[in-house]
């Protein structure tokens, strides 16, 4: 089985892939998210897995837009909670570090502990977490260290100098797996749709009233701006529900007052670690 993901081995979308589908797959390595859904897209990867939202940086505009133009299908999600490690080669000390480099976000995360290292300390932006340890790695760089997941100080045989240096402990990121068609399940009680309502007043409150009424419950929303249309949005949304019965309800009395609607899937519901 072939999966593609944003980034490298050791990434955060491996650890994400391999807790979805298992440790017997092949990674598809993409640098771009565009690049993961042609993969998919194209038959060329069985499966993807993308970043959709943060629960610090929120959502990954961008690939909200891939979703609505490769028309992907959602099979399932899966959290992962983001941890991130000061790690560099065996036997490098904190004391012997001059550069510390990788991605912004994940810079961004951990600006409090690295503000108590050394003012001498370099610290510039890398394109990913992964790939920053693998060049620590391959480049024997003796004096610098990257931040990054566990994975990758495993992958690329780093040492972890300091664990879990991200100031806010609650840092989950959800995954969703995409395939180019549905694929069968029997126990969805999570849907990821969109649709496009009347330029009236009311026309989205009356249309999400409707799964109050059916007891459906909106976990999320997200509008996204119509590409050659100013300021026309369609609107995502994330379902969930007991009874299928009443949101198949819903969504049959929703067609009546929408366009466009598109549902991305129906799936099971993922679980937020506890650890």
């Amino acid at each position: 089985m072939k999966v593609a993901i944003q980034g490298i081995a050791g990434a955060f979308h491996d650890e994400a892939a391999r807790k979805f589908f298992g440790d017997n797959i092949t990674l598809d390595e993409c640098d771009t998210f565009n690049k993961l859904c042609e993969r998919v897209d194209s038959g060329k990867a069985d499966f993807g897995i993308m970043a959709i939202e943060n629960t610090i940086a929120g959502s990954l505009l961008q690939n909200y837009g891939y979703l609505d133009r490769f028309k992907l299908r959602i099979i399932g999600e899966i959290y992962i909670r983001i941890k991130m490690n000061l790690m560099a080669l065996h036997g490098t000390k904190i004391k012997d570090i001059k550069h510390v480099f990788s991605h912004p976000i994940a810079l961004r995360q951990c600006a409090e502990y690295l503000s108590t290292l050394s003012p001498d300390i370099i610290i510039s932006e890398a394109e990913d977490t992964a790939e920053s340890a693998k060049k620590i790695y391959e480049s024997r760089l003796a004096d610098a260290a990257t931040v990054a997941g566990d994975a990758a100080a495993k992958m690329y045989n780093l040492e972890i100098l300091k664990r879990e240096i991200e100031t806010v402990k609650q840092n989950y990121t959800r995954f969703v797996a995409l395939s180019k068609n549905p694929q069968p399940a029997t126990d969805c009680n999570k849907a990821s749709i969109s649709f496009e309502v009347r330029h009236q007043p009311g026309s989205l409150a009356e249309t999400l009233a409707i799964f109050a009424r059916h007891s459906v419950n909106l976990t999320k929303i997200q509008s996204i701006p119509i590409l050659g249309q100013p300021y026309q949005y369609a609107f995502h949304l994330d379902l969930e529900w007991i009874n299928t019965d009443n949101y198949n309800a819903s969504i049959a009395e929703v067609l009546r007052h929408v366009s466009g609607l598109s549902i991305y899937g129906e799936y099971k519901k993922g679980e937020m670690p506890t650890t």
